[in-house]
């Protein structure tokens, strides 16, 4: 699958940075999310690194028959109640391997108050956040670091604000920086 996937890429014309942390467990965080294709390209993109992932999908996508798709494609539905952090907890708990995916933004539409449920995730869990993206307008996804230490939400999240600020996504007027930290 990874030679599959880089091929792929390659014809769709994406150029890939960086190699993957060797770690076990992670939260990656993708941004910026401006397209249901973020979805299908950042998939292709994780396949070449052979490491288990989970992506994280809005609950409302797991109903028949688009259940079927998202579980194949390696989704876990969430609610907006802030049980599923716990939920995430165990899984990093329960297995010895896992890095689970999602978006700072939380959703497609614009935002410029960020879900901080990426950060309570990686702390509750004690586990590092790894920063990628996807940059629509050099065509090119890869990751920008590594935070191991996320102690303090502000600092984490204001060095995350900085490595996105240059990123463009498919629809750049969509994306917003988290005004509260940026």
């Amino acid at each position: 699958m990874r030679i599959i996937s880089t091929n792929i890429l390659r014809i769709l014309g994406w150029k890939t940075s960086g190699n993957f942390p060797l770690l076990t467990k992670s939260v990656i965080i993708f941004a910026p999310h401006t397209s249901y294709w973020d979805g299908f390209y950042g998939k292709l993109f994780l396949m070449q690194f052979g490491i288990n992932y989970k992506f994280l999908s809005k609950k409302e996508f797991f109903k028949f028959p688009l259940n079927i798709f998202f579980k194949l494609f390696g989704s876990i539905p969430v609610s907006k109640n802030k049980e599923f952090i716990n939920d995430v907890t165990e899984l990093f708990k329960n297995h010895s391997e896992l890095h689970i995916v999602l978006s700072p933004e939380g959703q497609l539409a614009k935002t410029d108050h960020w879900k901080k449920g990426f950060y309570y995730m990686a702390k509750s869990a004690n586990v590092p956040i790894v920063v990628g993206f996807i940059d629509y307008k050099k065509k090119e996804m890869g990751f920008k670091g590594v935070l191991q230490d996320t102690a303090d939400m502000r600092k984490t999240i204001t060095e995350i604000c900085d490595m996105y600020k240059d990123v463009k996504g498919k629809y750049p007027q969509d994306f917003a920086l988290d005004k509260r930290y940026c």
